[in-house]
């Protein structure tokens, strides 16, 4: 066994950085929404360092060699050198399984995974072998996105794409929807009508285009030919006919789409999307709904690192707290820990950090909060309860090692997690049963089966595979907590898996 994993690892060495030169990934989410923010100024040039003008007049030599048809599954949002993974990630797998991979990865609770999830899925990186024209993985990334509730970055990844197939141009009308842009939803489909995906989008769309006439007949022949349900054909008519909208109220169907809750908000019977999947929760960041609704949509996608957490404390800060309770806590919590902060009074943050820190972290919240505050709280000199929410808050926080390396643990737990997040756990002694599955991901190489497909060039695969371990492994099964560990750490995720083994011990429940 031990010939098998030495020799795996080394041909792994070729594919990706070891950990002590390991080119980490940046945050997804944050990265799209500062370009989102602030595009990148390109300058005004030749590119690629190419000459402003020919050095002749001389015909240059032309290859011209064939192109097959590029598959859409190499389409990404984000280059290596923002993931950190290489461009050959998905190549060496199969299609089907790195489909059923995607689709199985359960995230919830546990932020480095879901951000290590996201670089996966919006990653530059070329398709399969076995990939065709149907961009089956490129659905799968997608599909992936919008039940994560990033609707935003799944629409751009559709829109980079192009929405060339009806699979594609039906995603595209439906994120365009929920991120609250019909105008985009209706010009995808415009320029690429072949791919309309289904009656009701045309109808929808032709009536956008003031062409009422063509609306009405179109959802006509789609009742004759029964191509839409009798909910959807109702609210399309409510839609299109004021009149209509004096008929009895009409029941929320058992699965709302992104077109049913468009119609009927336009028609004045909106649906909650407090109450419905994950992804609905987009259509209420824009604060339309109010302030309430927008709050609640911001920590859910918080949650499931969807948004950053720095567009939820936008959120928090906007406006006072008008009620007690439940969310109005939160941020009246928050943002009295926000205003001693600034005032820099270390008695007002010791005083107000507590509420705010059990707030947070009741609500799942604790990774955003640390993510905001960890590293000002660590630099403090707070004593008692508040210093080691602290030190709890900055180990959670980018600024881990940092924070380990400014303060002189007292105890063993503390002492453990120091270790922890400067690489080296086996140095002191292991705290707990969960501590020693960490420190055994510290010290061993993955396990047979994924190292083998490492050797083999599966990268994608044995890291998805590794993050089902962990998400198995914080549920108590701790050799796949010790095994997921020692995957990322061989494949150069080496911040990625301190992050995680951090967030293991820090946020799970005791073991």
């Amino acid at each position: 066994m031990c010939n098998r994993v030495a020799g795996a690892l080394a041909a792994l060495a070729l594919l990706v950085p070891m950990p002590g030169a390991a080119q980490e990934p940046m945050a997804a989410i944050e990265w799209l929404e500062e370009m989102t923010r602030a595009p990148m100024e390109r300058a005004p040039g030749p590119m690629g360092g190419e000459p402003p003008i020919a050095r002749s007049a001389g015909v240059p030599d032309i290859a011209v060699s064939p192109l097959g048809a590029l598959s859409p599954d190499a389409v990404g949002l984000l280059p290596t050198n923002v993931t950190g993974v290489p461009a050959t990630l998905w190549q060496a797998s199969a299609t089907r399984t790195l489909i059923d991979l995607i689709a199985a990865q359960r995230v919830e609770g546990q932020p480095a995974m879901q951000a290590l999830l996201y670089s996966l899925l919006l990653a530059e990186a070329a398709p399969p072998a076995d990939a065709g024209p149907e961009a089956r993985l490129l659905l799968a990334r997608i599909d992936k996105l919008h039940a994560l509730g990033a609707v935003e970055p799944a629409l751009a990844l559709v829109e980079r794409a192009g929405p060339s197939s009806p699979a594609l141009a039906a995603r595209w009308f439906d994120l365009a929807l929920l991120a609250g842009d019909p105008v985009a939803a209706c010009g995808g489909l415009e320029r690429h009508a072949a791919a309309a995906p289904d009656y009701g989008a045309r109808v929808f769309c032709l009536a956008r285009q003031g062409r009422w006439d063509s609306a009405s007949a179109t959802l006509e022949a789609a009742a004759v030919l029964d191509a839409l349900t009798p909910v959807e054909a109702d609210l399309l008519r409510r839609f299109l006919d004021p009149e209509a909208l004096a008929a009895p109220e009409l029941p929320p169907g058992p699965q709302p789409d992104a077109l049913d809750y468009r119609l009927r908000e336009a028609i004045g019977a909106p649906l909650p999307p407090s109450a419905l999947p994950r992804p609905f929760s987009v259509a209420a960041l824009s604060g339309d709904l109010g302030w309430k609704a927008q709050l609640d949509a911001a920590e859910r996608l918080a949650r499931m690192g969807a948004i950053s957490e720095n567009r939820l404390i936008g959120i928090y800060m906007r406006h006072q707290p008008a009620a007690s309770g439940g969310v109005w806590d939160r941020v009246a919590a928050v943002q009295r820990l926000d205003a001693a902060l600034e005032t820099g009074e270390v008695a007002a943050v010791g005083a107000a950090l507590p509420p705010a820190w059990r707030a947070m972290r009741d609500a799942d919240l604790a990774v955003p909060f640390a993510r905001l505050f960890g590293a000002r709280l660590a630099a403090l000199s707070l004593d008692g309860a508040a210093g080691r929410i602290a030190f709890s808050a900055g180990l959670l926080s980018p600024d881990y090692e940092a924070v380990a390396r400014g303060r002189a643990p007292d105890t063993d737990e503390a002492r453990f997690l120091a270790a922890l997040a400067e690489g080296r756990p086996a140095r002191v002694a292991a705290p707990s049963s969960r501590a020693q599955a960490v420190t055994r991901g510290f010290d061993r190489a993955p396990p047979d089966a994924l190292a083998r497909q490492l050797s083999e060039g599966r990268l994608g695969e044995a890291i998805l595979r590794a993050m089902a371990l962990y998400s198995a492994g914080i549920a108590g099964d701790l050799p796949d907590l010790a095994d997921a560990l020692a995957t990322l750490r061989a494949v150069g995720l080496e911040d990625t898996a301190r992050q995680a083994a951090l967030q293991a011990m820090l946020l799970a429940p005791a073991r």
